[in-house]
Order: C-alpha cells, then sequence, then structure tokens
C-alpha cells in the first residue's frame, strides 16, 4: 500500500482489479446476451414497458448495448470510466424502476443491481494496469515509483 495515497499498489492490486473486472464484466454480458438471444428487442421493450419503464423500446436498446458493449469494455479495460459510469446508470435505472419496491433482499431486491452497478463504476476508475487502456495516449498515466525507475 502506498503510505502517501492510501491506495493498494503493485501487481497484486493490478491482479485483484483484473479478476473483478473480468468477473463483473462476464455478468454484465450475460445480462445483455440474455435480454438479445431469449426475449429479443421488441420482447425486452414488451418486458419493460409491462414495468412502466418509459420509453421502453428506447429503454431496451440502451439496456442490450450497455450490458452487452459496457461489459466488454469493462472486462478488457478499455475506457473504463466510460463503461463504468454507463453501468451504473444502467444498474440505477433497474433499481429505480424495477427492484427499488421489493426492498434490499429478498424476490426482486436490489443488492444484486446495487452491487454490480457500484463495482461498474467503482472499476471503471480503478480497473488496475491490465487493462487496455494503458495502450492509449491518456492511458499512459504513471505511477510515482513507475516514473521514478524509469
Amino acid at each position: 500500500m502506498n503510505v502517501l495515497t492510501g491506495r493498494a499498489s503493485g501487481p497484486a492490486a493490478d491482479a485483484t482489479a483484473l479478476i473483478a473486472r473480468i468477473a463483473v464484466g462476464i455478468v454484465f454480458i450475460a445480462h445483455g446476451w440474455q435480454k438479445i438471444s431469449e426475449m429479443g428487442l421488441g420482447g425486452t421493450a414488451g418486458m419493460m414497458g409491462s414495468m412502466g419503464i418509459p420509453a421502453p423500446q428506447a429503454a431496451a436498446l440502451f439496456a442490450i448495448v450497455v450490458e452487452l458493449g459496457g461489459g466488454v469494455l469493462l472486462l478488457v479495460g478499455l475506457l473504463q470510466p466510460v463503461a463504468g459510469v454507463l453501468l451504473a446508470l444502467q444498474m440505477g435505472g433497474a433499481i429505480l424502476f424495477v427492484h427499488a419496491g421489493n426492498g434490499l433482499i429478498g424476490e426482486g431486491g436490489y443488492e444484486l443491481p446495487l452491487v454490480l452497478g457500484l463495482s461498474a463504476l467503482a472499476l471503471g476508475f480503478n480497473g488496475g494496469r491490465f487493462a487496455l487502456d494503458r495502450l492509449l495516449p491518456w492511458g499512459s498515466e504513471r505511477r510515482p515509483q513507475e516514473a521514478a525507475a524509469a
């Protein structure tokens, strides 16, 4: 742990972030894939409309694109902050429109979307060095110990 910043650093922290990104990304990909493969856009929109979600066709398209695309981006570590924010917004909408009335735990509770959304948000901004973002010009920020060693 870096005593100046209080943040975990080093290969173990980066590996842990990678493992978490892979796990959370896979869950989002599975949810998005389920929507498109089992229900299709129309079926997903119909389901969302029956739940009272406004603009169900647009909401269904947003959910599918964000869960599939955002899950992939998070998994590989590309555009992590964007993916994290979009996935957190998607889960916030799920909580607001579907799960909030069911309480935190139990049938239809909001514990899963809460944990997934906040995990995606945290990993979007702290996804570790083992990410494709590191290969981009704006992702080349190095930790102080790396800069000193260079």
